[in-house]
């Protein structure tokens, strides 16, 4: 072999190990607080309890304007805010398509530091400068990796990072009415549910395209959400908002 093939040979490896490496370390910036499973699968669900005593205060009014704002600059009348919950780390707003009434993606504010480490490359607008606090951020897990249609827009929040990412995994026209219906992701939440919380119930769902997204609770009490994949069943829980607070839902427009 040549020195210039035997180079080559290095290099290529090099890259590819340095790939492996990046993966893990992907995973754990953006998807620390969760975790990822098969149904069936998991490590059982984490409800974290600490004090936020000492944490920025926010109403659900300004995480309300925060989100109106960030819709604003995408000028897109079709879009508007659904509801927002909050929870001890932060505020979870659905964005819905008004026409449609079909979620169209998901967002956050962090009412305190996120842990993993959302940079300031991941925010857009805010009130707090170079922190993750206070500022808008597309909501990690589903929302990032099974969003078939709001790529564009969420790359934009994301400053181009993972830009396009969501929307290229089923190709075609992407469409909320998937190979698994909502009856039957009820019933895999349920399912998941019976395993890993007893006693939990599913409450509300939302229809995202590509996936959707349940809250569900125990004892009266929202306990926090998970989402079901519309293609593969697959389960995925969000293990990033903590203890929930308090929700707003705001009209439909669709007919």
């Amino acid at each position: 072999m040549s020195t210039k093939a035997a180079i080559g040979v290095v290099l290529v490896v090099v890259g590819l190990v340095g790939i492996l490496l990046a993966i893990p370390l992907y995973s754990f910036i953006f998807y620390g607080g969760g975790f990822w499973a098969e149904t069936g699968q998991g490590r059982g669900i984490y409800t974290p309890r600490s004090d936020s005593s000492s944490r920025p205060s926010m109403s659900v009014e300004q995480a309300k304007y925060i989100a109106d704002q960030y819709l604003n600059s995408l000028k897109d009348p079709d879009l508007a805010v659904k509801e927002i919950m909050e929870f001890e780390h932060n505020f979870y707003i659905i964005v819905n398509e008004r026409s449609t009434g079909v979620g169209a993606f998901e967002v956050l504010i962090w009412e305190e530091a996120p842990h993993g480490g959302m940079g300031p490359g991941m925010v857009w607008g805010g009130v707090n400068g170079g922190s993750a606090v206070g500022q808008i951020v597309p909501e990690p897990g589903p929302n990032m990796m099974w969003n078939a249609k709001y790529g564009g827009m969420m790359g934009h929040m994301r400053g181009g990072m993972m830009g396009g990412m969501m929307g290229r995994q089923y190709g075609g026209v992407p469409t909320a009415l998937m190979p698994i219906n909502e009856s039957e992701a009820r019933q895999i939440g349920q399912r998941y549910l019976d395993e890993y919380l007893s006693g939990g119930i599913i409450e509300e769902a939302t229809t995202f395209y590509g996936y959707y997204t349940f809250d569900f609770g125990k004892n009266g009490q929202i306990y926090g959400m998970f989402s079901v994949n519309g293609y593969t069943g697959q389960v995925w829980y969000h293990g990033w908002h903590g203890v929930f607070i308090g929700m707003e839902e705001y009209g439909e427009d669709h007919e």
